[in-house]
């Protein structure tokens, strides 16, 4: 797990709370938190929890991994597997059952390829020539 990068994390809430049009106090009241206390997460002086960072993105209307991975609290490859999932689980032309077979083949595909890569010694998502 990545250390966190409090300073990245606030240039990008504010950017993105810039972006959607919205004040800090507007933000503050829709995520639920204070608006001194995000105002402080904005400069780069709180490290926001995970619960904190779920309430701002909904908020924004942004994925909350994203503000995981950058606040160090998930890597980029966890991330891109967890939104995955619920594209996969979010796909209303799919039923239940089916789901869960995509699901199943996803992690086999995922395990199959970890193990080529350790046994290559190759890091994933590379290929060696």
């Amino acid at each position: 797990m990545a250390s966190l990068n409090v300073g990245n994390l606030g240039e990008y809430l504010r950017e993105q709370r810039r972006t959607a049009q919205l004040s800090l106090r507007q933000l503050a009241e829709a995520a639920g938190v204070s608006n001194p206390y995000l105002s402080q997460i904005e400069r780069g002086l709180r490290k926001p929890s995970a619960e904190v960072l779920q309430q701002v993105a909904k908020a924004l209307r942004i994925s909350a991994e994203t503000l995981y991975v950058r606040a160090g609290i998930l890597d980029e490859k966890e991330r891109e597997e967890l939104e995955t999932r619920a594209v996969i689980l979010a796909d209303p032309s799919i039923n239940e059952r089916q789901k869960q077979v995509l699901l199943q083949i996803y992690d086999s595909f995922r395990k199959e390829n970890a193990a080529e890569n350790d046994a290559a010694g190759t890091a994933p998502g590379t290929s060696e020539r």
